[in-house]
Parts: C-alpha cells; structure tokens; sequence
C-alpha cells in the first residue's frame, strides 16, 4: 500500500483533508502529515478538524513517498514561501509520482513551476493563475492528467476527487 505525503499547515480548508485522507485510509494506504515545522498541531479554516503535524520538512526525503496530497483553503499559499516545500512538492511531478491537489492546491505546484502543459482544474479563483502558468484549465469535478495530476475544484468535487484518488493509486499497483 501507498505511503501518502501531505503537505498542510494552519487554515486548510476542513473536508479537503478529512475526506481524501478516510478514502486513502480506508483503501488502506498510509497518510502522513508534513509542514514546515514538525511536533504541533494545525487547524483547518473552518474550526472543524486539528491535524497532527507528524514531521517538519527538514525530517522528510520526498523518495520516501508513493504520492503527494495537498489540501486547499489557505494552506498552500502560506506553505508555498517556503522554498524546502516548493522543492518537496516539485520532486513528485518531477518524477511522475501521483500528485492529489483540490482546491488551491495547485498554487503549490504553480510556485513549484510544475504545471506547464498539464490539463488540471482547481478553485475559480485560480484559473487565471493554472492559465498563466502554462496549465490547460477545466473547469470539471475531477481532471486527471497523464495518469499522474489528479486535480478538482471544491468540496463537492470529493465524491469524485476520491474515487480517482483511490484508482490511480490502484492502476499503479500501489
């Protein structure tokens, strides 16, 4: 089963956690949880969900993971100044590793500069900026790219968001 990396900090947009990681669980791979500082415990935006931060990023060798989820709300922009992220995030599509980003998740891999001629979709709020960094905008539940970048828009994209989440990583033999 699949060793999951995801990097969140304070402000992630509840369900866009809560939900992807019981699906991931359920199918029984493993999540674990990164930000830039290891030994605390982060609140999504809604006051819903706390998340257990398992290691900072210095602690962490992205080889070591299957795949990379990356929640949306406000996290990805406050984890996306820090260079050891962006260098985390970008070694996933670098080397083809499935990558999971709802929301504004992508603004993670736009900072990354990873998205240049990939198909994604994400918050509306971000088209102009998928656009301007090369990326192919759809505005669809779920857009899976190159069997790799599996990307949606909100929370009521999750039913959907999950369900390709789970196959992708099942077509891969993980």
């Amino acid at each position: 089963m699949a060793k999951i990396a995801t990097l969140i900090t304070d402000k992630f947009e509840d369900s866009e956690y809560t939900s992807p990681k019981e699906a991931l669980e359920a199918a029984g791979h493993t999540v674990i949880n990164i930000d830039k500082e290891g030994n605390k415990t982060v609140t999504g935006k809604q006051g819903q969900a706390t998340v257990k931060i398992d290691y900072g990023i210095d602690e962490v060798n992205p080889a070591d993971f299957d795949a990379l989820l990356i929640p949306g709300g406000f996290s990805p922009d406050l984890l996306r100044d820090d260079d050891r992220i962006v260098a985390f995030a970008k070694y996933f599509m670098d080397e083809m590793k499935p990558v999971f980003a709802i929301c504004h998740g992508p603004q993670l891999l736009i900072t990354a500069k990873s998205l240049e001629g990939r198909d994604t979709t994400g918050y509306k709020s971000i088209k102009v900026d998928l656009e301007y960094a090369g990326a192919k905008f759809h505005d669809e539940e779920v857009f899976v790219c190159q069997k790799q970048l599996v990307t949606s828009r909100t929370p009521a994209d999750l039913p959907a968001f999950n369900r390709e989440i789970v196959n992708l990583l099942q077509e891969k033999g993980l």
